[in-house]
């Protein structure tokens, strides 16, 4: 069993029995059948979702340390911003 919470009060017997006929009266919470069980679907997909970009390669490249250093030091994305400028590159040259 898992542990609970620090003040998690658990229901007695009779106060469950007390907290589930007061949930099967209720016309609006009938519990699902098996058909029914069987029908449903998840709401939310677990995991990053699907995209619509080009999938990314890990490579490895070698830069001169003073290069790399003033990328680095332009801060957080800056491989996506190397990765921008390589893409502007390819664009506006053929490949030989």
């Amino acid at each position: 069993m898992p542990r609970l919470k620090p003040g998690t009060i658990i229901p007695t017997p009779e106060e469950d029995a007390i907290i589930t006929a007061a949930a099967m009266s209720d016309p609006d919470a009938m519990p699902l059948t098996d058909e029914e069980w069987e029908a449903v679907k998840p709401l939310v997909r677990f995991g990053r979702p699907p995209s619509t970009r080009p999938l990314k390669v890990p490579t490895t490249i070698r830069f001169d340390a003073d290069v790399l250093a003033a990328l680095k030091a332009s801060g957080k994305g800056w491989q996506t911003r190397v990765n921008e400028a390589m893409r502007e590159w390819v664009k506006t040259h053929s490949p030989v």
